[in-house]
């Protein structure tokens, strides 16, 4: 226990120049091996440990129909053993010494990271090219992922107040089936997976070709990669996937409304989406600066307004989610008992059209890069975090560089270019609008209406 303490606490490291508050920028090598895994390194001799992180492009856009949950359900396949491992010795190995590592899933990529000691650099790059070359892809391995796959979904998803909304939610922005479904999938389709269909699935997208592997933390760079050719560099690329094309059609029919019953919600949800281009695109990241200013925040506009001044939210946030395709500017607000939704929504979209009409201050800008300088603390603030961000900027916008640059870009976005970023896309017709409401259940009296 000592020893996973001490790992915790040396996992951070300085991001401040020792001459300036400045934030440095981070400093790493960018190598492509003939295979064509793409190799990002780091250094960073703060403390003895390093992280690697593996970010395959491959998330769930490039599920097809019938075959949803595939991303996610490989990324539990990926710990079920290879040629060299068996089941539960990833976990066991890097645990034994001293380490902590996990994977995850999102629309447009699969992650697999750990931390461990610096003198465990072998076995990370080990451990992850043995999977990368050599998964066991059974049938009894499949059958058992399926159920936990499926057992997470009742868990996160079907059992979940709420739950059933970030779903529709989805359904109603997307109409391309790449973000149309969510991540993890369908129980039908989960079941309807073959071993043929996983087996298919790892040739295609689980090859170096199609994968960044980044490392971070105190490591000597040449070193490091000659190890990474040593484990990595024998394994055969494959084939290319075929791009996604992300494109939403025209919509139709102005805005979009769902109301959903939610017999796990004890108090009414209120979301509303509007349309974004994709997460690099320079009216995106000024609608990431102006969501702080409208409801990022105890002191932003929505926040002051609705759930201070008139009480018709016990919370609001305002954010823009950022994908490969097609983002998203969410606000979110959960509404108290015997409050009205129609009547926050309502409330809601005046504050949004006074943002179309009413200047950005310089008071909630210098606030707001405020907030901005002391997020880009995050990629830095442990080599876990950096090695992430660096294999996911990578693989996603295909730009290590962005964690770097992306937080500079952030805070040079003026009040003009928010104010016609939210004029062209904070509309009605290009919005979505879910209210879920408590569902009366037996044994349990409905919710209070409104005035009651």
């Amino acid at each position: 226990m000592l020893r996973n303490l001490l790992l915790l606490v040396a996992v951070a490291m300085p991001a401040f120049s020792q001459t300036s508050s400045k934030i440095d920028p981070v400093k790493y090598t960018d190598t492509t091996l003939e295979n064509g895994l793409r190799v990002v390194i780091a250094e960073d001799h703060y403390a003895p440990v390093y992280a690697i992180a593996v970010s395959y492009k491959v998330g769930s856009k490039d599920e097809r129909p019938g075959r949803t949950g595939f991303a996610h359900l490989f990324e539990h396949m990926m710990f079920k053993g290879s040629e060299n491992v068996g089941p539960g010795e990833h976990f066991y190995t890097i645990f034994t010494r001293g380490g902590s590592m996990n994977g995850t899933t999102n629309t447009d990529r699969t992650l697999y990271f750990e931390v461990l000691p610096k003198n465990q650099v072998d076995l990370g790059l080990f451990l992850e090219a043995d999977r990368m070359r050599s998964l066991r892809v059974t049938k009894e391995n499949l059958d058992n992922q399926r159920q936990a796959v499926k057992e997470e979904r009742r868990l996160s998803v079907d059992n979940q107040p709420y739950g059933q909304t970030f779903e529709k939610l989805d359904e109603l922005v997307y109409d391309n089936f790449a973000y149309h479904h969510s991540v993890i999938g369908s129980m039908a389709d989960l079941d309807a997976a073959s071993v043929e269909d996983v087996q298919q699935f790892f040739r295609t997208y689980y090859a170096p070709n199609n994968a960044v592997l980044s490392l971070a933390g105190d490591l000597e760079t040449k070193e490091t990669l000659a190890k990474v050719k040593k484990y990595f560099g024998g394994i055969p690329r494959q084939e290319a996937p075929k791009p996604v094309d992300l494109a939403e059609p025209k919509k139709e029919g102005g805005e979009r409304r769902l109301e959903v019953d939610d017999k796990l919600a004890r108090v009414a949800r209120l979301d509303i989406v509007y349309r974004l281009p994709d997460g690099a695109s320079a009216d995106t990241r000024a609608l990431s600066v102006g969501a702080s200013i409208l409801g990022g925040g105890e002191s932003s506009r929505l926040y002051q307004k609705l759930v201070k001044e008139k009480e018709l939210a016990s919370s609001i946030q305002c954010f823009a989610s950022g994908r490969e395709g097609p983002s998203t500017f969410r606000v979110t607000a959960m509404v108290p008992p015997g409050k009205d939704p129609k009547q926050l929504e309502s409330l809601i979209s005046e504050e949004i059209a006074k943002f179309l009409s009413e200047p950005v201050t310089e008071k909630e800008l210098a606030k707001t890069r405020t907030a901005i300088r002391r997020s880009t603390l995050f990629p830095r603030e442990s080599v876990l975090s950096t090695a992430i961000s660096l294999a996911d900027e990578t693989a996603v916008y295909n730009d290590p560089n962005r964690i770097n640059s992306e937080p500079e870009k952030r805070l040079a976005v003026t009040a003009d270019e928010i104010e016609a970023a939210a004029k062209k896309y904070l509309r009605n017709d290009n919005r979505v609008v879910v209210v879920t409401k408590p569902a009366a259940a037996a044994g349990r009296p409905a919710a209070p209406k409104p005035g009651n």
